[in-house]
This record gives structure tokens, C-alpha cells and sequence, in this order.
């Protein structure tokens, strides 16, 4: 006869005091044989000490909630990405570990064991090393946002990490807001795109074609404010053929202690640019395609949206003004959207590009035809120059870098899936050039 599952431990005391009863009251008889009272204790789960206590529990979850706090701030492009997740992946193992007994027939829990030593595998991690802690009390560091995030709301109780926003802006130059709101915008000259208590970046943008409303950005001005004992102020500026990998006062770093609090990466010499704030859990892309600069960052919600009413005009948090647009504001040039046009405005707007031309250069680069696709066909129209090809690509690749949710990479017009709204290229071909004259205007 198989044997059942073992009862709990108050249900165990029950039946030991009913056969205690029972024994006083009928004749002793002789001993059991060993193996059957081995097969008893294993049955009623009381082989070792202390299991007649509440029984053990399960704790998978735990484990895999711990590890997503670990690594939900890790960012892929980041120098020492690999150490800090093996040292969460050794830290989960070492959960599993603990619970295994608990856990013994849990299929979460044998998924989570096989799933971990994938990662392992993939990440080249060793079994032994350093391991994460997942007590936020003692790995609170002032200087380290994740770290003294992860702290509050463990102590409020909220088991989800932080949120982060994105904000971008490249070519034409096209903004994508905090919102996710995507538009194109004239602003001429200097523009605050963040303004708050922790971050000021200011860009400065120039006509790129004489006649023509269209800029694109030559200077770009960040100022990381002070903040308490992690970095005292520091001011990075660009501008065209001038990309440094160093602060204004030629430092590459702020704060004291390793890691930085406050870092400057060199990706490519002159060209592209990151900066690594983790007292702010704040990264910044800057670039320079062509004779132009693009930016992307990923901030914490929390810290991108504290700011004095003084400093509500932001082209990240508020986008640009609608005198300064010349989109639709539903985040697509307007002339994808407009009317059909006659078939001679179907003449390029710039020597050296059809509608056809720079449709088939964009798409070698984005196969995916969404808001990117028809900003880099926009700004080849407008401009005639190859590099904002380059430009859309590369602000693409950014939002995948930094961009926190997935599903929202890709913007397309509103009321399409995947094919921009109103009835498909039909609708790029007609409105476009449509666009090119609003801009020439």
C-alpha cells in the first residue's frame, strides 16, 4: 500500500495521543520491527527534529521576487552588467538551496532551479563568487538609487521596483516624450528637455536647410545637479564635432568610493557618449551622426517628475509647444495623415531623393515601417542628407537600450497595427510630400 502525504504536525499529535490511549488500554505487545517504524516516521514527517514544529513553507516566491528586485534596474550596456547579475543569479541559487526541502515536488520550484542554471550557462557565471544580498537594510548605499529605492518601499511594503521613464530626441528634430508622445518640432534655438531637482538638459537646435522650418540639434548642455555627499555639480557639454568623454572641469567621474557615483563611458571616440548616474539611477546617450547630435535618457519616474511649477516648460514632460509643432500631435508627421496630394508633388523635395528612394534607404535600416521608419523618410526628404538615416536607426537602438517596457519600442499612428494608419504605403506615398511642403512654407 503507497504511502500518503504527511499529515500536519497538529493532526501527527492527535494520532499519537489517540494510540497512546489505546496502547494503556489493551496488552503491550511486542515491538514493531525496525523498517516498519523507519517507514512510519518517514510517512508522518518526523524523522528529524524540530518538524512537529509548523511545517516548513515553500518559499519559491520569495526567491524569484528578490531576484527580480535584483536585476530589474540592470542595464545590459553598462560596464560590470555581467558581475552584478551573476552575483543575483549565485544569490538565487542560494534561495532555491534553502528551500529545497519545502519545495520537493513543486514544479515552480524545479522550473526556477533549471532556469537558473541556463542563465548561469549563458552569462558564463561561476558557482562560487560574491552573491547578492537581498536584505535592503544592509545594503542600503546613499549613493546608489536602486539600493535606497528598493530600501523604502520594502519598508512601506511594496515589493515593485521602481518605475522608469524614457525620453529621447533625434533628427528633424523629433522629440518622444516621457509620455511616449512622439512629435516633430521646429524650436528653433535653445530648449529646455528636462528641468528638475536633479537635472537640467538643454539642447540647442539650427536651421538645417536654408528656406526651411526644419533644425536639428548642434549643442547639448547637462547639468547634473549637487547632490549631498554623492557628486558635487557637474556640467557636460557637446557640440557638433565636439563630443568630450569628459566633464566641462575635465573630470570623468563625480563622487567619491568605486563604483562612481556619477561616470562618464566613452563608446566610440567622438561620436558616442554615455553618462551613469546611480545616485539618481539615471542614464544618458549622446551622439553625434553626421553633423548633428541625438539624445536618449531613462530616468526614474519618481525624480523626473520633481520639479517646481517654474519649471513646467520641459519638451520631455510637456513636449513642445504647438506653436513649435509641425506634426499632428498624435505622435506622426502630419502629412501621413492628410489629404491625397496631385501626382507632381511627388517630386523629391531636395535633390538626390524620390518618396521611393528614401522609403527603400530607411527601410534597409527598419524593416518595422512604424514612427522611426517615416521620421528617417521625412528627414531625407527634407534634407537630402544620408546621416539622419543613421540617426533614426540609432534612436531606435536607443530606446531598446533604455527604454523600460517592451511593448512600447515601436509607436505606429493611431488606430493602426503595424502599418501606418490610412489604408497602408498608399497613405505614405500621398502624404508625405504633403509634409515637406508645410515645411518649406
Amino acid at each position: 500500500m503507497g504511502l500518503r502525504a504527511a499529515p500536519s504536525c497538529a493532526a501527527a499529535a492527535a494520532s499519537a495521543a489517540a494510540a497512546g490511549a489505546e496502547q494503556r488500554r489493551r496488552p503491550q505487545l511486542c515491538p514493531p520491527p525496525l523498517a516498519l517504524l523507519l517507514l512510519l516516521l518517514l510517512s508522518l514527517g518526523l524523522l528529524h527534529a524540530g518538524d512537529c514544529q509548523q511545517p516548513a513553507q515553500c518559499r519559491i516566491q520569495k526567491c524569484t521576487t528578490d531576484f527580480v528586485s535584483l536585476t530589474s534596474h540592470l542595464n545590459s550596456a553598462v560596464d560590470g552588467f555581467d558581475s552584478e547579475f551573476c552575483k543575483a543569479l549565485r544569490a538565487y541559487a542560494g534561495c532555491t538551496q534553502r528551500t529545497s526541502k519545502a519545495c520537493r515536488g513543486n514544479l515552480v520550484y524545479h522550473s526556477a532551479v533549471l532556469g537558473i542554471s541556463d542563465l548561469m550557462s549563458q552569462r558564463n557565471c561561476s558557482k562560487d563568487g560574491p552573491t547578492s544580498s537581498t536584505n535592503p537594510e544592509v545594503t542600503h548605499d546613499p549613493c546608489n538609487y536602486h539600493s535606497h529605492a528598493g530600501a523604502r518601499e520594502h519598508r512601506g511594503g511594496d515589493l515593485n521596483p521602481p518605475s522608469y521613464l524614457f525620453c529621447g530626441l533625434f533628427g528633424d528634430p523629433h522629440l518622444r516624450t516621457f509620455k511616449d508622445h512622439f512629435q516633430t518640432c521646429k524650436v528653433e534655438g535653445a530648449w529646455p528637455l528636462i528641468d528638475n531637482n536633479y537635472l537640467s538638459v538643454q539642447v540647442t537646435n539650427v536651421p538645417v536647410v536654408p528656406g526651411s522650418s526644419a533644425t536639428a540639434t548642434n549643442k547639448i548642455t547637462i547639468i547634473f545637479k549637487a547632490h549631498r555627499e554623492c557628486t558635487e555639480q557637474k556640467v557636460y557639454q557637446a557640440v557638433t564635432d565636439d563630443l568630450p568623454a569628459a566633464f566641462v572641469d575635465g573630470s570623468t567621474s563625480g563622487g567619491a568610493g568605486d563604483p562612481r557615483s556619477l561616470l562618464i563611458v566613452e563608446r566610440e571616440s567622438g561620436r558616442s557618449v554615455e553618462m551613469h548616474a546611480r545616485y539618481i539611477g539615471t542614464t544618458v546617450f549622446v551622439r553625434q551622426l553626421g553633423r548633428y547630435l541625438t539624445l536618449a535618457i531613462r530616468m526614474p519616474e519618481a525624480l523626473a517628475m520633481s520639479y517646481e511649477e517654474s519649471q513646467d516648460l520641459q519638451l520631455c514632460v510637456n513636449g513642445c509647444p504647438l506653436s513649435e509643432r509641425i506634426d499632428d500631435g498624435q505622435g506622426q508627421v502630419s502629412a501621413i495623415l492628410g489629404p491625397s496630394t496631385p501626382h507632381t508633388s511627388l517630386a523629391p523635395a531636395w535633390p538626390g531623393y524620390t518618396l521611393e528612394a528614401a522609403s527603400a534607404q530607411c527601410h534597409e535600416r527598419m524593416p518595422v515601417k512604424d514612427i522611426y521608419f517615416q521620421s528617417c523618410v521625412f528627414d531625407l526628404l527634407t534634407t537630402g542628407d544620408a546621416n539622419f538615416t543613421a540617426a533614426a536607426h540609432s534612436a531606435l537602438g536607443d530606446v531598446e537600450a533604455l527604454h523600460p517596457r517592451r511593448e512600447r519600442w515601436h509607436i505606429f499612428p493611431s488606430g493602426s497595427q503595424g502599418v501606418p494608419h490610412g489604408g497602408g504605403p498608399g497613405a505614405v506615398a500621398l502624404g508625405l510630400p504633403c509634409l515637406i511642403l508645410v515645411v518649406f512654407l
